[in-house]
């Protein structure tokens, strides 16, 4: 009977001692899950709901309420001028649309920069600023950034002609002008570049107009970082580049000898009688 107690008494100890290891290896792994997800909540990015296109968007054209769809975006990186609700997007309504000012792309936060106010008119007067005006480039001048230039880029333009007789001079006339439409390019970066309108002032608008009647005009894109408006002062020719210094020849006059005469009679004769000149 002893030997029967004594065997339940070692069966009994060795459940115990299994049920304890039992308990402390699903401590250890509760506190190990524990870890991990306090490691896992760190890492989380607060984010925030916007409006973004549901669609690829080009420049002119309406933003509808169909068009649009909210994202989770981080919220230490929100852009200035998000949309959080549909009535900061439509404030007049879901009938009254915006226009696309700047081509943006699907889960792209839309932004108050890249649309016009809501019922704006279709169309390039829709991209300008009050009180700017659309210049278009010629085609030939931009064709050397095929490809290159966006929407929103900035653009110096140089004029290259002559005034009166003097030789031709290159000359930057004008800075910073932006561009508001264009043929833009394909998803893979081909095409476009064709068809650059900038918006100018209306002062700049008759400038250019007597700068294209009177030379040609090349552009230069500007760089994103370039905050200074260049330097409308920078002007050279043929000479200056190749540092050829033009010779004055001065005219020699040659002053003939004064020659001074009196007129005498002899009789129906008159005869011209050179006498020394009096100072």
């Amino acid at each position: 009977m002893r030997a029967v107690f004594g065997l339940v008494l070692l069966v009994g100890m060795g459940l115990a001692g299994s049920a304890v290891y039992m308990v402390n290896q699903y401590l250890d792994t509760q506190a190990l899950e524990l870890e991990r997800e306090r490691a896992r909540a760190a890492n989380i990015v607060p984010t925030i709901d916007v409006y973004s296109p549901s669609r690829d968007l080009s420049d002119g054209e309406r933003l509808m309420a169909d068009d649009d769809k909210i994202i989770k975006y981080a919220r230490a990186y929100l852009p200035d001028g998000v949309f959080r609700t549909e009535e900061e997007l439509f404030p007049e309504g879901l009938n009254v649309p915006r226009v696309v000012r700047i081509p943006m792309r699907v889960n792209e936060p839309i932004i108050a920069s890249k649309v016009t106010r809501p019922g704006a008119p279709q169309g390039i007067t829709a991209l300008l600023d009050p009180g700017m005006r659309a210049f278009p480039l010629p085609d030939q001048i931009t064709q050397a950034f095929t490809g290159e230039l966006r929407i929103s880029d900035l653009i110096d333009l140089y004029w290259v002609g002559n005034v009166g007789t003097g030789p031709d001079i290159s000359r930057l006339v004008k800075s910073r002008l932006e561009i508001i439409a264009m043929e833009e390019p394909d998803e893979n970066g081909n095409g476009g570049g064709n068809g650059v309108v900038v918006q100018v002032s209306q002062e700049d608008y008759a400038d250019l107009q007597a700068l294209r009647a009177a030379g040609s005009l090349s552009l230069t894109p500007v760089g994103r970082n370039e905050l200074e408006t260049g330097d409308l002062t920078i002007e050279t020719n043929i000479r200056d580049v190749l540092g050829i210094e033009e010779v004055v020849v001065e005219e020699v006059v040659v002053e003939e000898e004064r020659k001074c005469f009196v007129t005498q009679g002899f009789g129906i004769n008159a005869v011209q009688v050179e006498i020394e000149c009096a100072d």
